[in-house]
């Protein structure tokens, strides 16, 4: 029997069971040679994939998961049906999320699951990760920005930072009570890196910090934000001269400005950040000097892997909630499901949408066993968005007019969908990522 994990560092009534990989793997590592000492072979229990199951959101699909996988699935959905749809609505119209979400999300276990335990998160596998990724999209809460605070901003932390930072940050992240943010994009630098401005200059044993950010998710309501910043204007080139720094909110210097309003992810917070001679100490550095363009291009393919991931659920619950619709809406005298059009249509539909899941599934696989690379993260990401962005399209096509009202979940889905192929890097720079792989001289 899997043995669930019990963290001691929550209050008894909000302890939470967690899946940690290396419990996964021994457990199914038992059963299986437990079935094949009593009947001479492998006898995993079936799991449908979402091609032949009642509908593409069902529990117990999918071979990458496990029954501990679903046990955890359904209490992360009932947390979002329970903690987030009621209340995003209201989140909506106030441009960001309650601080309340983010610690009950903590008190859940929910919050820095892929982070090493001894760090201060929860230890658990990446597939578990990617449930919490999904389940948000299953929900059709776009607000919270957990991925971008667990599986972008943690993982710098977690690799690059000192003893003393991730001991300051980890525990306060994972517990939802320190809301992390990356400060990447400027208004003259989006996906490309190297052409960031934004300077740090020594003063001392101190730096100073001049510059702005926009854009930026988890802005408004941050507490520590790592900022993309030039140490070295005169590297061979702008790629051996970027650094990495954790500022804090309330620093003398750094203002967040208004939060942008967006056409899409209204209870999103993202702001611009500015900072006007911020004096940071020395040990506000993360990593080593000049080494935050390495980094930024380890950490940036699980970027586009919860891009891709999210992007395939989304498409999931669009599907779902159209083939609900017009099921039940009649023209002409009958349902619009009879209609033949329609039904291929969601053939058409639905057979992209596997296709995509297998091609996705088949990274989260490479990916927790550190097998993902960059080109094949970028296709990922690159395929899936753009997917999610038809199939919002045609799925509101056949909701006909009321898919065009915000009542209707596919009108959001439909205006959250639209950034996807933007941030991340642009898709237009995925398919250069790729390319460059195919014709590259090895």
């Amino acid at each position: 029997m899997f043995a669930l994990k019990i963290f001691k560092r929550f209050s008894p009534v909000t302890k939470c069971v967690h899946l940690r990989s290396k419990q996964v793997f021994t457990v199914s590592m038992a059963r299986m040679q437990h079935s094949q000492s009593q009947h001479g072979e492998t006898a995993a229990p079936f799991r449908p994939e979402t091609s032949t199951a009642t509908t593409l959101m069902d529990i117990g699909t999918r071979r990458i998961f496990s029954e501990e996988h679903d046990l955890f699935r359904q209490n992360v959905r009932r947390f979002f049906q329970e903690e987030a749809v009621p209340h995003h609505a209201e989140w909506e119209k106030a441009g960001e999320v309650s601080r309340e979400v983010w610690e009950k999300a903590g008190e859940q276990g929910l919050l820095g699951i892929f982070t090493p335990e001894e760090h201060g998160g929860i230890g658990g596998d990446l597939l578990s990760a990617a449930i919490v990724w999904e389940e948000q999209m299953y929900s059709n809460c776009s607000g919270p920005g957990f991925s971008l605070h667990s599986e972008i901003v943690m993982p710098y932390i977690s690799h690059y930072g000192s003893s003393a930072q991730i001991e300051r940050y980890i525990s306060q992240m994972t517990a939802g009570k320190c809301i992390g943010a990356i400060a990447m994009t400027e208004p003259g630098a989006g996906s490309d890196l190297q052409g960031v401005k934004t300077y740090a200059k020594r003063d001392g044993t101190d730096w100073i910090l001049n510059g702005s950010k926009v854009f930026i998710t988890n802005g408004w309501m941050s507490d520590v934000v790592i900022v993309v910043t030039v140490t070295d204007r005169e590297a061979k080139t702008a790629a051996h001269g970027i650094s990495l720094f954790l500022v804090d909110n309330g620093t003398k210097g750094f203002n967040k400005g208004c939060k942008l309003e967006k056409i899409g992810l209204k209870a999103q917070d993202t702001a611009e950040l500015f900072f006007e001679d911020v004096r940071l100490p020395a040990d506000a550095l993360l990593g080593q000097i000049n080494k935050g363009f390495y980094y930024l291009m380890n950490e940036l393919p699980q970027e586009r892997l919860i891009i891709a991931v999210m992007a395939l659920a989304s498409c999931e619950f669009m599907f779902e909630e159209t083939k609900n619709y017009v099921m039940q809406r009649k023209a002409f005298g009958k349902t619009i499901a009879d209609l033949q059009t329609v039904q291929h249509r969601l053939a058409e539909l639905k057979t992209e949408i596997c296709v995509g899941r297998a091609f996705v599934d088949s990274c989260l696989q490479l990916h927790s066993e550190r097998k993902l690379d960059s080109s094949t993260a970028s296709m990922a990401k690159y395929w899936a968005s753009d997917l999610q962005n038809k199939v919002a399209t045609q799925c509101l096509q056949l909701h006909g007019g009321w898919g065009y009202m915000w009542e209707y979940p596919i009108a959001k889905a439909f205006v959250d969908s639209r950034v996807q192929p933007i941030y991340g890097g642009t898709n237009e720079i995925m398919k250069e990522l790729i390319a460059r792989n195919i014709v590259s001289q090895k």
